[in-house]
């Protein structure tokens, strides 16, 4: 994995909590569960950002979806079931936590359980052109 460039350029100036941001989501990132992340174009709808996570075997009631502060928390619980025997064990009863650092504005409006894949919904806002003119004082 290669290492994102720092943000300590003197052109990019108050850039210090989005650099802790994507240190903390370098390191909370082992791959699993797997997961994807796309562009869903509606023309009825504002342009949505889907994340699909493959959570097979987990049940909705062992899922968690929610939105602490800026940052998308998805989390996964699975208990042991001790009354089963097994001969073979491939497929791990195994907790996750997934966390995607949202960006100012963005909104997630719904999460469907579907066939083993978990999809969340999120609204990209639109992004707002403003220019402000500067006064330049002079010293007269």
């Amino acid at each position: 994995m290669s290492r994102i460039p720092s943000l300590s350029s003197p052109f990019l100036l108050g850039f210090d909590e989005v650099e802790r941001a994507l240190d903390r989501v370098m390191k909370g990132s082992d791959g699993y569960p797997p997961y994807n992340v796309e562009r869903v174009v509606s023309l009825e709808q504002p342009d949505r950002l889907r994340i699909t996570l493959a959570v097979a075997g987990f049940t909705r009631e062992q899922l968690e979806v929610t939105v602490e502060e800026k940052e998308l928390v998805i989390r996964g619980r699975q208990a042991e079931e001790p009354e089963r025997i097994y001969l073979h064990r491939g497929i791990a009863a195994r907790q996750f936590q997934r966390i995607f650092v949202l960006a100012e504005g963005m909104r997630v409006v719904g999460a469907e359980l579907k066939n083993g894949l978990l999809s969340v919904d999120l609204v990209r806002p639109e992004p707002e052109r403003v220019v402000r003119r500067i006064t330049i004082a002079t010293d007269e």
